[in-house]
């Protein structure tokens, strides 16, 4: 078992040697190029996440794709922060109090934010990225691609962890109502029905992100478009990723794709953020 021999605490940074393994963790918006890891001061954990290509969509030989995810290759050309788990009731509260959220289940700060808009996110992007505590970058939705990529995590099955999906993976299937196939196991783990889980509830994908497999859909930044055409072309609509925990498991495919208006307030999507150095 690995052992925790001394801490250094310098400025903003904290610096854990384990075993000669350097761990480094930030609580300050100020970014350096070498970390991999840090936390803001709403408590938002992020991970760097190195450029690289990877392919994007679904094979067609993937059980219950849909014509709208063609493959095609993609390349991210820069390394970015993305958040480790959806934003969170707690982390929402402490940039916008609760004026934006019609009700909140109480001592479940850990839970991811829903009911809010696109249009909603982009108020709390405004005002984080505006708080004296931000340097050396700004955050921002994740593009679909960032998303995928990061999802999939160097896989390219349905899942990032295979073909196959099950209730001990994520949540989906908790609607005692219209999918509830899910919900006898999630009891037994202390999750209630008919909502999400708090965040960390289930393994990280590869790369170490939560949730990128249901719980709530994410809003990101781009627009719907097909992927054949013009990236140009615009649609009053945003794309949603990652499916929830309302409905079936083919819906957290990481090719799966979903739009809706902006303005769209749902009880099934939040989002978590990029943060991009600069």
């Amino acid at each position: 078992m690995t052992s925790l021999y001394f801490f250094i605490l310098k400025k903003t940074h904290l610096y854990f040697f384990l075993s000669g393994l350097i761990v480094l963790t930030v609580s300050a918006g100020s970014v350096s190029a070498l970390e991999k890891k840090f936390t803001n001061h709403l408590g938002m954990e992020f991970i760097k996440v190195e450029p690289g290509s990877f392919i994007m969509g679904s094979p067609e030989s993937e059980p219950y794709r849909d014509k709208n995810e063609n493959q095609h290759k993609v390349t991210i050309s820069r390394a970015f922060y993305l958040q480790a788990t959806e934003v969170t009731l707690k982390q929402w509260e402490a940039l916008m109090g609760t004026k934006l959220l019609s009700r909140k289940p109480k001592d479940e700060k850990n839970l991811p934010v829903t009911k809010v808009s696109f249009y909603d996110t982009q108020k709390f992007i405004k005002k984080l990225n505006s708080s004296d505590m931000v340097r050396n970058g700004r955050y921002m939705l994740p593009t679909e691609a960032q998303w995928e990529y990061a999802c999939r995590a160097g896989t390219q099955t349905a899942y990032s962890w295979g073909d196959e999906i099950d209730c001990s993976k994520a949540m989906y299937q908790n609607n005692s109502k219209k999918a509830s196939k899910c919900i006898s196991l999630f009891k037994t783990r202390g999750m209630l029905p008919d909502r999400p889980a708090p965040v960390k509830s289930f393994a990280p994908n590869p790369w170490g992100f939560y949730d990128m497999h249901g719980n709530v859909w994410e809003w990101c930044s781009d627009p719907y478009r097909e992927y054949n055409t013009d990236a140009s072309a615009k649609s009053g609509t945003r794309i949603k990723r990652g499916g929830s925990w309302f409905k079936y498991g083919i819906y957290l495919r990481s090719a799966n794709r979903a739009y809706a208006h902006p303005g769209g307030k749902f009880q099934t999507t939040g989002f978590r953020l990029v943060f991009k150095a600069e």
